[in-house]
């Protein structure tokens, strides 16, 4: 939906650059479910490398996501709409950055 190669954008695990979250977090429109997929709709704009490693993965109990089905579907539909949003208005250039430097260093 997005166009991107990265298969797993809601990972709770990421790790930035100084560099990176700096110009990432400055640009970000979004505080919702499809924060994510902005910063790297971002990154990509910006020239960012991403790269994705696997880690081993514990489940912990207290998740924020109710798991009942219309808490489920909701929590789906208010995904898939962000997910629209932030595509579209990048697409339309309704939303730019605040800096299209790109990276100095890898």
């Amino acid at each position: 939906l997005i166009g991107l190669s990265v298969h797993d954008t809601q990972c709770g695990f990421k790790l930035f650059t100084r560099e990176a979250s700096k110009a990432l977090f400055d640009n970000l429109h979004l505080e919702r479910w499809a924060f994510d997929t902005e910063l790297v709709i971002i990154a990509k704009l910006l020239d960012f490398d991403i790269v994705e490693v696997g880690v081993d993965w514990e489940e912990v109990d207290g998740s924020k996501l109710h798991t009942g089905k219309i808490a489920l579907l909701v929590a789906s539909v208010d995904m898939l709409r962000d997910m629209i949003c932030v595509r579209a208005c990048y697409s339309l250039h309704l939303w730019g950055l605040k800096d299209r430097t790109k990276k100095r260093g890898r």
